[in-house]
């Protein structure tokens, strides 16, 4: 295995008051990784902190406490013309889930996809028409498209220039925000494909975030599972999908009948059926297998095959299923 590219270690991320400190917890000491060449899914609910952590690795939102290093780079450390320069390197680039709000209407695809290279300084305002022109064909565009406006496009084409536009500046991350979820089944495929493809050619890690389980399993190497701020799960993408290991993953999957699994479990199985008050583990009001000893928060625990789970009955919940409901 290659070194990681993107580390997160113990990420903490709040809102609410000044410094982004003693308000809502957002992230709550979450780590991974992510390879070059590799696409990690991060899947959860909305309000699991997804497109948060994505926004943080890019410095859009306040870190409170852990660390980030991009290729090397702590930039948990960075501050003020430090971070501005990293920003504008472009190694680390952010795909808005939106396309048609994150593009100027007024600009046209050649100068959307050019104008990262101008914030640099790269090159000549030839030089950068060129490397556009080029991108555009790397995301399977045809540059004669490069006169247009976003409006003028159709949405697969608009996700793909702000993917031209991210890939122009050479990143060495690619982070996605739900890059397919307003695309039809056709645009969605080939999208995927290329972020496929381009992972490959780029030799870039990519992160995509999506509550999609059908999408990530088709291309996603591992997957990380967020609840509440807080990584329950992670590990290769087919492992984690057909044998969960924490009930959240186990329900996610149940209520997605197209992602192929070992499991026959109907979601009500998962479900808490009593209330729950005072739970350290944060999915134990909604889990069938709650009791005492999830008062106390569960630790990562790592597994073989380089999966790891935050569950205190990771190994005996399944056993359950067939057993009377445990009174909470």
């Amino acid at each position: 295995m290659s070194e990681a590219l993107l580390r997160i270690e113990e990420l903490s991320v709040a809102f609410g008051r000044r410094g982004g400190r003693g308000g809502q917890q957002v992230l709550d000491q979450v780590s991974l990784e992510a390879r070059s060449g590799e696409i990690l899914g991060v899947i959860g609910e909305t309000g699991s902190g997804k497109t948060t952590l994505a926004r943080a690795v890019v410095g859009l939102s306040p870190v409170t406490g852990g660390r980030i290093s991009v290729d090397g780079v702590e930039l948990t450390g960075l501050r003020g013309r430090a971070l501005r320069e990293y920003r504008r390197s472009g190694a680390a680039q952010y795909l808005f889930q939106d396309p048609l709000r994150a593009l100027d209407p007024d600009l046209t695809v050649r100068d959307l996809v050019a104008e990262p290279l101008a914030v640099t300084g790269a090159g000549s305002r030839e030089q950068r028409s060129e490397r556009a022109a080029a991108a555009l064909r790397q995301v399977g565009l045809d540059p004669v498209l490069a006169d247009r406006l976003p409006g003028q496009l159709s949405g697969g084409q608009r996700q793909r220039v702000l993917l031209a536009r991210a890939v122009v500046t050479r990143p060495r991350l690619l982070l996605a925000d739900e890059p397919v979820s307003a695309l039809d089944a056709s645009n969605r495929n080939h999208v995927l494909r290329l972020f496929d493809r381009l992972r490959k050619e780029l030799d870039v890690a990519v992160v995509i975030i999506s509550h999609d389980l059908s999408s990530l399993a088709g291309i996603a190497d591992r997957i990380a599972v967020l609840y509440r701020g807080r990584l329950v799960e992670q590990g290769p993408t087919a492992e984690v999908l057909s044998r969960p290991l924490h009930p959240y993953t186990a329900l996610l999957t149940a209520s997605a009948p197209s992602v192929r699994r070992e499991h026959d479990l109907h979601p009500a199985q998962l479900r808490a059926t009593a209330p729950w008050e005072g739970a350290g583990c944060v999915f134990a009001p909604r889990c069938a297998f709650a009791e005492d000893a999830c008062r106390v928060r569960p630790e990562a625990q790592a597994r073989p095959g380089g999966r790891e789970v935050a569950c205190h009955h990771a190994d005996d919940w399944r056993a359950r299923i067939a057993a009377p409901v445990l009174a909470h």
